[in-house]
């Protein structure tokens, strides 16, 4: 199977192409203003590189979130676009499920930076399924969460959640930092996804947008 992913969920974005079990290109993405306007070439400087036509595509993958509201959107509209144009399936992937492919032990705690003092967090098997729900809390209270012996912590680059775990019991557990570039993982975990009709994709956001909140409260 030859997949097309895409990752436009931080500034940090990505397109790859996998096949056949392997990824056979992957561009890194970095925009601190959106990828709408970056998107599609990269879409095509992938393919060129990969040695494949879009319509040798057999499936399209977007990460569905949780992440930018903007970011989210685009990458999940450029893959309902492609794959309702070339009448292929997609499906879209968690960032979170696609961080958890980084990871080695048998439970694998997931965490992203969500601002407002709170992480999104979860806990993926080595299978690659949810072994708990994907929540958004203060990082404190998530790891109240975590009542299992041992867990490999997974985040991304820079993230500050390694000291945040000194002085826990949490402090000498495995910690790893994922690759920025997330579309690979994407790709992967496509695989062994669900496939959809692309008119039913629809995004992860976790918690609310500042719009339905705002709406909610007046």
């Amino acid at each position: 199977m030859t997949i097309l992913a895409l990752d436009t969920t931080s500034e940090r974005g990505s397109v790859a192409v996998r096949s056949n079990g392997q990824t056979i290109a992957e561009i890194a993405l970095h925009s601190s203003e959106g990828f709408a306007h970056l998107i599609f070439p990269a879409i095509q400087d992938a393919l060129r590189r990969a040695g494949i036509r879009l319509q040798e595509i057999d499936g399209f993958a977007a990460t569905s979130g949780p992440g930018s509201f903007t970011g989210v959107r685009v990458g999940l509209s450029a893959v309902k676009g492609l794959a309702e144009a070339c009448a292929k399936p997609a499906v879209g992937v968690s960032n979170l499920k696609a961080l958890s492919s980084f990871g080695k032990n048998r439970l694998r705690a997931v965490v992203l930076d969500a601002r407002r003092g709170e992480v999104y967090g979860a806990v993926y098997d080595e299978y690659l399924a949810p072994v708990t729900v994907e929540t958004v809390l203060p990082f404190s209270a998530w790891l109240e969460t975590l009542r299992e012996p041992e867990y490999e912590f997974i985040t991304v680059p820079g993230s500050p959640f390694w000291l945040a775990l000194q002085g826990t019991r949490f402090a000498d557990m495995p910690f790893t930092e994922a690759p920025r570039a997330l579309a690979s993982a994407v790709a992967l975990c496509a695989e062994a996804d669900d496939w959809l009709d692309p008119a039913v994709l629809d995004a992860n956001y976790v918690r609310r947008s500042d719009a339905e909140l705002f709406w909610k409260e007046i």
